[in-house]
């Protein structure tokens, strides 16, 4: 594991604060699904900072969200699957040459292990509803926001993460 600077600390520290207020201010919320993107802070650190600074950010994000807003009582395993969707990312993506494929596979792991597994068993645990139940309109959420997300990070990488970065390349 690296030592972070000073400079990379901000940029962390930016991405966590960009992340609370996408999650909190800019996302559509239901008692079953969220969409927004949120996901555009945690892909962005994990290609610069890797799956530790990105996991642990996803997490803090998640905690000082819940502490400064809260939209219920907290749960734990939402922090821990933010850490893992962190983790995820930058397993994938950090010091790899970043393509389409790359991309395709790291929300596709998310969206279905993470999202459609982990977090429909928070919910099932939290509001006692049936997996049967809560699985078809995150099935349909899935869906919807597996293509957004590819495309979405795919013009992130290319505007904003190449910029940033001396060392851009492409994986095409």
């Amino acid at each position: 594991m690296k030592n972070i600077n000073t400079k990379e600390m901000v940029y962390l520290s930016l991405f966590i604060s960009l992340e609370v207020i996408l999650t909190r201010f800019l996302s559509i919320q239901t008692p079953i699904v969220r969409i927004g993107f949120t996901f555009i802070p945690i892909v962005v650190s994990a290609m610069m900072f890797g799956p530790f600074f990105s996991g642990i950010s996803a997490g803090l994000a998640d905690i000082i969200g819940m502490m400064l807003f809260p939209s219920g009582s907290y749960f734990p395993g939402f922090t821990f699957t933010a850490f893992l969707s962190g983790l995820v990312y930058g397993a994938i993506l950090y010091n790899k040459n970043v393509n389409i494929f790359r991309i395709s596979i790291s929300v596709i792991i998310i969206a279905i292990f993470i999202n459609l597994g982990l977090d429909t068993v928070w919910l099932w645990m939290i509001t006692g509803k049936g997996i049967m139940v809560l699985l078809p309109s995150r099935i349909i959420k899935c869906l919807i926001m597996i293509p957004l997300q590819i495309v979405t990070i795919e013009l992130v990488w290319r505007l904003v993460v190449c910029r940033l970065n001396v060392s851009c390349e492409r994986g095409f």
